[in-house]
C-alpha cells in the first residue's frame, strides 16, 4: 500500500498542473495534507514545477534550472549550479532512475561538472540512504574521486582551503566578492565526507580514512579560518581585501551548519537571522546583511546578491537551521522559528498579474515587497527573455516540508521522525507515501484525532501498520 490515508488521485484534482508535461511519465511522491494550506499548494506546485524540469535525453533523464534554452547552460541544457538542490528534492520521488541517469549523466564527461559549485558526492549519498540503496554511489566512486582531485587541482590553496569566484558559486555581484567562500568550502568538506562514507561500505578503509582526514583537516580550517569570533559569523577571506575576512555578514555564513561543520558555541550565529538590522525581511532572508552600506547597492544587472531574496539560498538556510535545532545543544532557534520562516519562504511563491494573484517560483525577490526582481528589471530594460524564469529550478522546497517540517531521516533501515512545528502552529499534517527500500511511511499529526480519525498527536505508520505513536510533538525512532 503505498497511500494510507490520502487519495492519489484525488490530490490530483485538487491540484492540476498548468503545464501537461506534468503527466509525461509517473514520478511518484509524497503526498500532503496540512492545516497550512499556504505550504499545501505550495507543495505541489513545486513538485509540478520540478517535473517540468525533468528531461529525457538520448542517455536518460536529466534535471535543468531553466525551462527555455540559455546560452550558458552545457549539453541538454543542464546546469550544475542547482544540481545539488535537484538531488535533494529529487531523492524523494518514487522513481528512482530520474536520478541514477543524472547522476550517470554528471560523471560521463558529458556535463561540466565543475562549471559550478557542486558537492556531487553528497548529493549521490543523500539520495542514496532514502534509497536504502547504495549501488549508484559505489558504481560511480571511482569518477567522484576524480572529481575531487581536479577541485583541489584547480580550486585548492595553500591555506587549505578552496577558492571560488562568487559567480561561480550561482552568487554574483555579492557584497565580499571572490576568495575562500564558505559556499565551496563546505562543500567540498560535505564532498569529502560522503567518499568517506561510499568508501566504507565497500570495504575500503584505508580509504575511507583518507578521505575522512580530508574532510577533518578542512572542517578545523573553516572553524579557524572563516570563523569571525568578534562578528560571530562565518563571512568570505574575500580576495579584494587580501584575503582577510570581510566585513559583511552574508546569508552563506548559516552554510556550514548544513553539514555539521560549526561547533556549539558557534550557534551564536544564528541571533542575526531574525533581525531586521541583519537578515529579517517579510520576503526574506536578505542574502546580506541590512546594516552593511553596500546592501542592495545599485546596479544593471538583474542578478544580484548584494541583500535580494533568492530561493537558492533561503533553502539552505532552512536546511541548515534543521540541523542547528535538532543536532546543537543552543537557546536561539526553536522549532517555531523554523515554521516560521518555512511559511514566510512559501509565501513568497506568489505573483500578481492582471489583477490576479497566482503561484509562482522565479529568480530573486525584493526583501521589503516580494516583487521577482529578475524579471522586472528585464521587462524593464525591454529584454524578449523576461520570462526565462518562470518555474525556475533552482532551489528545495519539498524537501524541508519532508525532511524539516515533517522531520523524516532515513539510513540503514532506521527512520527516525522528529518535526519541526509546535502544536500552535499546526493542528494537522499527513505525509503520505514516503517510499524507503519497498516500504512505505506514513506520518501523522492530528492535534485533536479528529481529522485522520488515528489518535491524538504523532503517529508513524510503515505498510499501513503502525510502528509508532506519542501524544506529543517528539522524536520518534523505528527500525525498518
Amino acid at each position: 500500500m503505498s497511500y494510507l490515508l490520502l487519495n492519489k488521485e484525488e490530490k490530483r484534482r485538487q491540484h492540476e498542473c498548468r503545464n501537461p508535461k506534468y503527466a509525461a511519465f509517473d514520478i511518484g511522491f509524497p503526498l500532503l495534507d496540512i492545516s497550512d494550506r499556504t505550504l499545501e499548494d505550495v507543495y505541489y506546485f513545486r513538485w509540478q514545477t520540478y517535473s517540468e524540469q525533468i528531461k529525457m535525453t538520448p542517455r536518460g533523464f536529466v534535471v535543468t534550472e531553466f525551462l527555455p534554452e540559455v546560452s550558458w547552460a552545457g549539453k541538454y541544457n543542464t546546469i550544475n549550479c542547482p544540481a545539488t538542490h535537484h538531488f535533494y528534492e529529487g531523492r524523494w520521488l518514487h522513481n528512482r532512475d530520474i536520478l541514477r541517469d543524472y547522476a550517470r549523466f554528471w560523471v560521463s564527461g558529458e556535463g561540466d561538472v565543475r562549471k559550478y559549485s557542486f558537492p556531487l558526492a553528497d548529493s549521490v549519498i543523500a539520495a542514496c540512504r532514502v534509497w536504502d540503496d547504495y549501488t549508484l554511489a559505489a558504481e560511480i566512486y571511482g569518477e567522484m574521486k576524480e572529481n575531487y582531485a581536479e577541485w583541489e587541482k584547480t580550486h585548492g590553496r595553500e591555506s587549505g582551503l578552496f577558492y571560488q569566484i562568487d559567480n561561480y558559486d550561482g552568487m554574483e555581484f555579492s557584497i565580499s566578492g571572490n576568495g575562500e567562500r564558505p559556499t565551496i568550502n563546505s562543500y567540498m568538506y560535505a564532498d569529502a565526507a560522503a567518499l568517506a562514507e561510499v568508501a566504507r561500505r565497500i570495504g575500503n578503509e584505508a580509504e575511507a580514512a583518507k578521505w575522512q582526514a580530508k574532510a577533518e583537516r578542512l572542517r578545523e580550517l573553516i572553524n579557524e579560518r572563516l570563523w569571525d569570533s568578534e562578528a560571530e559569523f562565518y563571512k568570505n577571506r574575500s580576495e579584494s581585501t587580501g584575503y582577510e575576512l570581510s566585513d559583511v555578514r552574508e546569508e552563506i555564513g548559516y552554510i556550514p551548519w548544513l553539514y555539521h561543520i560549526p561547533e556549539k558555541q558557534m550557534s551564536s550565529a544564528w541571533k542575526f537571522l531574525n533581525d531586521e538590522n541583519h537578515f529579517y525581511a517579510p520576503y526574506g532572508p536578505t542574502t546580506a546583511e541590512r546594516c552593511h552600506p553596500r546592501f542592495m547597492f545599485e546596479h544593471t544587472h538583474m542578478c544580484l546578491w548584494n541583500g535580494p531574496s533568492w530561493p537558492f539560498s533561503t533553502c539552505q538556510t532552512l536546511g541548515a537551521l534543521a540541523n542547528l535545532l535538532r543536532d546543537y545543544e543552543q537557546g536561539v532557534m526553536t522549532k517555531a522559528d523554523y515554521y516560521e520562516l518555512l511559511h514566510r519562504y512559501a509565501a513568497c511563491h506568489y505573483i500578481e498579474r492582471d489583477g490576479v494573484r497566482e503561484l509562482w517560483i522565479d529568480e530573486n525577490l525584493d526583501p521589503f515587497t516580494g516583487e521577482w526582481l529578475a524579471r522586472k528589471i528585464m521587462i524593464a530594460g525591454g529584454r524578449a527573455d523576461w520570462d526565462r524564469g518562470v518555474d525556475y529550478n533552482h532551489s528545495t522546497f519539498c524537501d524541508l516540508v519532508i525532511s524539516g517540517l515533517a522531520g523524516v531521516s532515513l539510513s540503514d533501515g532506521a527512520l527516525t521522525v522528529e518535526p519541526l512545528f509546535t502544536e500552535s502552529d499546526l493542528s494537522y499534517l499527513c505525509l503520505d507515501g514516503v517510499k524507503y527500500g519497498d516500504k512505505f511511511i506514513t506520518v501523522v499529526y492530528d492535534r485533536d484525532g479528529k481529522r485522520y480519525g488515528r489518535g491524538v498527536g504523532l503517529s508513524v505508520f510503515v505498510d499501513g501498520e503502525l510502528s509508532a505513536h506519542s501524544e506529543n510533538i517528539e522524536r520518534l525512532d523505528i527500525r525498518l
